[in-house]
């Protein structure tokens, strides 16, 4: 794998990360919506990662070419039931339905995205020394 393709994985991971911490805000921006009926709640949606991998010789393991976001997934865990007859969205028996976003969850989601994305931008900048030390060799 050449340096290039190092910039390349990279920026992959850094685009699909960045998919997941604008998931992550969409979650949590939407944590204390309240909704009549079970059907029109917020559902927690959840990024799902692919990697492509390159054509491997024969006796030989691929390897990753990129990440990508294959899709965008809601969370199909029912929604909170409350019983709360004074809120303006309880229904006639006096229940309002919350999003299934546990936003500790999220929190954690939000803090390893960050990590990964940060750990990516560290892989461009050293694959950028290694080649600018490489183009110095030649001056020495």
């Amino acid at each position: 794998m050449s340096l290039f393709n190092s910039f390349k994985l990279a920026g992959g991971a850094m685009q699909a990360q960045t998919t997941r911490l604008n998931t992550v805000a969409s979650n949590l921006a939407n944590v204390d919506t309240a909704a009549a009926n079970p059907n029109e709640v917020y559902q927690a949606r959840k990024v799902v990662f692919e990697a492509v991998l390159q054509k491997a010789a024969p006796g030989k393991a691929a390897l990753a070419e990129n990440v990508q976001v294959k899709d965008i997934v809601e969370d199909k865990t029912e929604a909170k039931k409350m019983f709360d007859p004074k809120h303006p969205m309880a229904d006639a028996d006096g229940y309002v339905y919350m999003p299934n976003v546990n936003a500790v969850e999220e929190m954690v989601d939000m803090l390893a995205a960050s990590r990964s994305y940060q750990t990516n931008a560290e892989v461009m900048n050293t694959a950028k020394q290694l080649m600018l030390k490489t183009l110095n060799m030649g001056n020495q």
